[in-house]
C-alpha cells in the first residue's frame, strides 16, 4: 500500500489492474486490535500503580484484583495477545476462559475482534467486486460507530486504497508466490552473510530457483 510501490507499478505497468493483497489489509486490522489491547494494558498498569501508592500511604498490603479465570487485569492483557489472532474454534480451554473474562470487561475489544473476523469472512465468501463493495461499506460503518483512534486510521487507509482493495474480489489473486520467493531469497542471502558481488549473487539465485 506504499505510495512508492503504487508509483512504480503505475509507471512500469500503466495498463495493469493493481490489487492490494488481503493479507496486508487484514494485518492492518489485527495490528490495530493489538494496539487497542496495549492501550488497555497501559491503563491497567497505571491503575495498579495508583492503587499501590494509595495502599502504601495507608500502610496496608496491596492485593491486585484476581479475575475469575485467575488472572489479574495486568496479566489478562499480556496473556490475551495470541487468542485475539485466532478463531474461537482454535482457542484452548484456558483461552476460552480468558476470552470470556476479557470480553466481559472490555466490550470494545470484543467488538473489534469480531469485526476483524467478519472482514476475513467477507474476503473468503464473496467473489464479486460489486457484491463485496456494500459489504465492506457496512463493515466500515460498524467500525466508525466506535470512534476508536486505532481503527479510524484503518478506515482512512482503506478509503485511500479502496478501489485497489476491491480489485482483489475480481479474481482473488494474491502475491503469495512472490512473498514465498522473497522469503527464500532473504534466507539464502542471510546464509552467506550478505552480498558482496551482486552479479554472482544473481547468478546463484538463477541456478537455485530457475
Amino acid at each position: 500500500m506504499s505510495n512508492s510501490m503504487y508509483n512504480i507499478a503505475s509507471r512500469c505497468f500503466p495498463n495493469a489492474e493493481q490489487i492490494i493483497d488481503r493479507f496486508h489489509v487484514q494485518k492492518l486490522t489485527y495490528d490495530a486490535l493489538q494496539e487497542l489491547r496495549i492501550q488497555h494494558r497501559w491503563q491497567a498498569m497505571d491503575e495498579e500503580n495508583r492503587m499501590k501508592g494509595i495502599c502504601k500511604e495507608k500502610g496496608i498490603e496491596f492485593k491486585p484484583q484476581v479475575l475469575k479465570n485467575g488472572d489479574t487485569m495486568k496479566l489478562l492483557f499480556v496473556r490475551c495477545r495470541y487468542l485475539l489472532v485466532r478463531k474461537p474454534d482454535k482457542w484452548t480451554d484456558s483461552q476460552k476462559a480468558r476470552a470470556e473474562v476479557l470480553f466481559e470487561q472490555l466490550p470494545d475489544i470484543k467488538e473489534f475482534y469480531y469485526l476483524a473476523l467478519q472482514l476475513g469472512y467477507i474476503y473468503s465468501t464473496y467473489n464479486d467486486k460489486d457484491v463485496a463493495r456494500p459489504k465492506l461499506a457496512l463493515w466500515f460503518n460498524r467500525v466508525e460507530i466506535w470512534h476508536c483512534p486505532q481503527f479510524d486510521t484503518v478506515i482512512k487507509t482503506f478509503m485511500q486504497h479502496y478501489e485497489r482493495i476491491l480489485n482483489f474480489f475480481n479474481d482473488k489473486q494474491t502475491n503469495a508466490s512472490a512473498e514465498s520467493f522473497n522469503c527464500k531469497q532473504k534466507t539464502f542471502r542471510t546464509e552467506f552473510r550478505g552480498v558482496n558481488d551482486l552479479k554472482f549473487y544473481l547468478y546463484r539465485v538463477k541456478q537455485f530457483y530457475s
